[in-house]
């Protein structure tokens, strides 16, 4: 029988909400799913799943969410981990 070490399912459920982040900043500037992902080069579908929980979050297109926050993906991610606020939901 395999097991999951504990330190990676603690670091999973850690970004399991990173999509709630995401539309939590998206809504707070105002800006519409489909105006977000047009601006910075983001498949609206892709965005939405990943807004609902649906579809992990890669690299390239962390990079690109971060990129429309105007701060790097450590900046982006960093924020998150900060903000208790989307735990209370």
């Amino acid at each position: 029988m395999n097991f999951t070490p504990l330190y990676l399912i603690i670091e999973k459920m850690q970004y399991i909400n990173l999509g709630k982040f995401i539309k939590k900043k998206r809504m707070e500037k105002n800006v519409s799913l489909n105006s977000f992902a047009f601006e910075n080069d983001i498949d609206p579908a892709i965005l939405s799943r990943i807004e609902n929980l649906k579809q992990n979050i890669k690299l390239n297109i962390l990079e690109k969410i971060a990129q429309g926050f105007k701060v790097t993906p450590a900046q982006f991610l960093t924020e998150f981990e900060n903000d208790d606020s989307i735990f209370d939901e």
